[in-house]
């Protein structure tokens, strides 16, 4: 095969003739290199502890090489003369130099590997390593391709007669290798990393090219690695001063930039084919490039598979780890809502399964008034008291904040045991350094032979834990099919009460207020009454709590507070002496517009303020009695009288009474219908109410208005008479009517004919003024 013209000129070059100009260019690359080498042992210093090691590295490197420069020059100019005819110094000569730049090498790929961060672990050192290494080994044998018969560039000497320039050349093939294996794999750009890897290879070249050129006797590689190698320092000098952790080596295994393992193996195949067509034979050294290079492959591809299967181990590890927490507490440690589910699905063809949902009652109040520590506190020791009291294969739950739930498999009479041993065991006190803490559960229970599927087990369970709860808590209810009547019931009664008011449903009964003896109605309490289409009349006590739990009681008292102020007006119009009470909600009269809704109202219906009574509960006086004061203080300001209603049935102290700013005391109906027998057995008077004197007394020092509710009985009227109470309101005197018949009640009284009223109650008279005394009589 012929040669190219290029490769002829390079084989035909004389002997070494070194210019006397080469001792002063000599002494400006040793000066450069030198500096460089300076420079980076001072910029060393200035770095931190962990970035200071990778500059002394990279500086030591740099002072091997410009040591290993100014002695490969010196060396030649010492022997330009007799260079042909000292072959043992030109051999040590180009040992020493090639000794010279391996370490160099080796200093500065190690500098390199410490600033890039890529060897913090033993194994990320051994990948770049192995990476480097193929790399190397392509570059190493297309260089022996390229100098050995019959494309041989450099002399005609054999290639073995400097065995150290091997030594030196794969050095600058790993130099090159481990450079771009960095640069390939580092997870962002660094133009200082880049330009010490650049700077690396660029040394390593040049001291094989100098090696090389003293062993070949190739002027042109002397001067050229003479000239070249101060440059690769001062790129290595410039670019450790300005690198820095943008550069970092990734330790990602799952990488874009993985080309660069097929483009070694690529070259090794190109430079064996060009060989083989060229003529060439394969020696033992180039077969070594192809043996190092696939064995390099094959331990990196091992290495990538121990770690891949390290990384599925640890996927399925945490797979597992993450499945246990969704349905696991992380709390309590007890299943969740999901594992509960999952546990139930598992169960599906055990007909004897039984779920039951617990519900902590008045746990709320330890979060509020004791802080959410204390709270877990409890919570951690029910899932205790839960767990032992549980048989192997029993499943406990925690369906969230205070609620749990048991699955268990068993007859109904074994959970109908178990139930009640969780409501005792549950309710007995939590001890605590702050003080005991006491609390009740409810517990719902439901059969698997009640619900089709897992979801309707659960349901069902939920709504006899409701149902329970509705009845007054700290019990055990079982499910009934009549809970989902009573559920879609009240489904229905909250969609419909939406619009009950736009459809003309709601409609005021007006329940009159007498003043007693007489039976005269002054006064009239407006109560909200509800008529269903299809379900008939609806019971206040069934929709308000309802309007209570789904927002609607603002609304629906709004509404009432209209159409009382519109009726109050007509009778006052009518010229009726009467005044009208609404009941008002603890969270109506919370809400900061309340106030100025009442307002609004009298004065759009022209009302004056002291006919409109606002009757507010014991209830409403437990919740907060100090915004309660300031809201009836705005309210009697604008000139609303207040009443306090069912006093004696609730939370009500004397203290608070004299706190509250109130006008109108209402008894409770259960004072009234106290009895107390005649305390001598010749006194054949009326059983007397002795609480009701009591408290209409205290009504009376207080300056208040006294009104008795609940008056049902001829008996109970002579008692309120007796007390010396001047308002009297219950069945006796009439239930709640439409305003029609309290305005002809109204009118009758007027009438010369008022006392035709009194009427209906028979011997009430007689009953009055037994109660009297003789002296009362006429």
């Amino acid at each position: 095969m012929p040669v190219p013209p290029w490769v002829a000129r390079i084989r035909q070059s004389e002997p070494v003739q070194l210019p006397s100009g080469l001792g002063l260019a000599a002494v400006a690359s040793g000066l450069v290199a030198v500096s460089a080498a300076s420079l980076l042992i001072v910029s060393a210093h200035r770095r931190g502890r962990g970035r200071r090691q990778a500059h002394h590295l990279l500086a030591l490197g740099a002072g091997l090489a410009a040591a290993t420069l100014v002695t490969g020059v010196a060396g030649a100019l010492l022997l330009a003369d007799g260079w042909a005819q000292n072959p043992p110094a030109r051999a040590s000569l180009v040992n020493v130099v090639s000794v010279g730049s391996t370490l160099a090498g080796l200093a500065l790929n190690a500098g390199l590997l410490r600033l890039s961060r890529a060897a913090e672990t033993t194994a990320a050192a051994l990948r770049l390593l192995l990476d480097g290494l193929v790399i190397a080994s392509a570059l190493w044998f297309v260089g022996f391709v390229l100098l050995s018969e019959p494309t041989r560039l450099l002399g005609d000497g054999p290639l073995m007669a400097c065995p150290a320039v091997l030594v030196a050349g794969g050095m600058a093939t790993v130099t090159i290798g481990l450079t771009s294996a960095v640069a390939l794999r580092s997870l962002r750009p660094s133009w200082g990393l880049g330009l010490v890897g650049a700077g690396s290879g660029v040394v390593s070249l040049a001291g094989l090219g100098l090696a090389a050129g003293l062993c070949q006797a190739g002027t042109v590689a002397v001067l050229f690695s003479a000239a070249v190698l101060p440059v690769g320092l001062l790129l290595v000098a410039f670019g450790s001063r300005s690198s820095d952790e943008s550069g970092r080596h990734g330790s990602d295994l799952v990488r874009r930039r993985t080309g660069y393992a097929f483009l070694p193996m690529l070259a090794l195949t190109l430079a064996a084919i060009h060989h083989v067509l060229a003529g060439g034979e394969f020696l033992l050294l180039g077969i070594s490039g192809w043996i190092v290079a696939g064995f390099a492959l094959v331990t990196r591809q091992y290495l990538a598979l121990v770690d891949v299967r390290g990384i599925a181990g640890r996927l399925a590890e945490r797979e597992a780890h993450f499945r246990q927490l969704a349905h696991t507490d992380p709390l309590t440690g007890l299943a969740n809502r999901r594992g509960l589910v999952r546990a139930i699905q598992e169960a599906a063809t055990e007909a004897r399964c039984v779920l039951l949902c617990l519900d902590l009652d008045g746990f709320r109040n330890v979060n509020d008034l004791r802080g959410h520590d204390i709270g877990d506190t409890v919570l951690l020791e029910v899932s205790a008291r839960l767990t032992a009291k549980l048989r192997p294969g029993d499943l406990a739950a925690r369906l969230g904040g205070d609620k749990f739930a048991v699955l268990i498999c068993t007859g109904p009479d074994e959970a109908r045991q178990l139930a009640d041993g969780l409501l005792a065991t549950l309710s007995r006190p939590y001890p605590h350094p702050a003080g005991s803490i006491f609390l009740s559960v409810s517990i719902g229970l439901a059969g698997r032979a009640s619900a089709d599927s897992g979801e309707e087990l659960l349901r069902n369970a939920d709504l006899a834990l409701r149902f329970a709860k509705h009845r007054g808590k700290s019990r055990v209810e079982q499910y009934d099919i009549a809970y989902d009547q009573w559920l879609r019931r009240r489904i229905t009664l909250e969609h419909d009460l939406r619009e009950a008011a736009g459809r003309g449903e709601l409609h005021l009964a007006f329940q009159p207020v007498v003043v007693v003896p007489s039976v005269r109605p002054v006064g009239a309490e407006a109560l909200l009454r509800w008529r269903h289409p299809t379900l008939g009349s609806i019971r206040p006590d069934e929709f308000i709590p309802l309007a209570e739990e789904c927002g609607m009681i603002a609304e629906l008292g709004g509404w009432v507070l209209q159409q009382a102020c519109a009726q109050l007006s007509r009778w006052l119009a009518a010229g009726h002496d009467v005044w009208t009470s609404v009941n008002v909600s603890p969270r109506e009269l919370h809400g900061p517009e309340y106030v100025g809704r009442v307002a609004a109202a009298l004065r759009a219906y022209q009302v004056p303020p002291q006919r409109l009574v606002l009757e507010v509960t014991e209830q409403t006086v437990a919740t907060d009695l100090d915004e309660l004061i300031r809201r009836l203080r705005e309210l009697r300001a604008i000139g609303v009288r207040i009443a306090l209603d069912d006093f004696g049935a609730g939370y009500s102290s004397l203290g608070q009474l004299r706190k509250l700013p109130i006008d109108i005391l209402k008894i409770d109906q259960s004072l009234v219908a106290e009895r107390e027998p005649p305390r001598r057995a010749v006194d054949d008077g009326p059983a007397v109410a002795p609480l009701v004197d009591v408290v209409v007394r205290l009504g009376h020092q207080l300056g208040l208005e006294v009104i008795a509710e609940g008056v049902a009985s001829q008996s109970e009227f002579a008692a309120v008479v007796a007390a010396g109470c001047r308002f009297g309101q219950g069945q006796l005197f009439g239930w709640g009517v439409p305003a029609e018949h309290l305005e002809a009640m109204l009118e009758a009284a007027t009438a010369p004919a008022h006392r035709a009223i009194t009427a209906e109650v028979p011997e009430l008279r007689q009953v009055i003024l037994q109660q009297r005394g003789p002296a009362s009589r006429p």
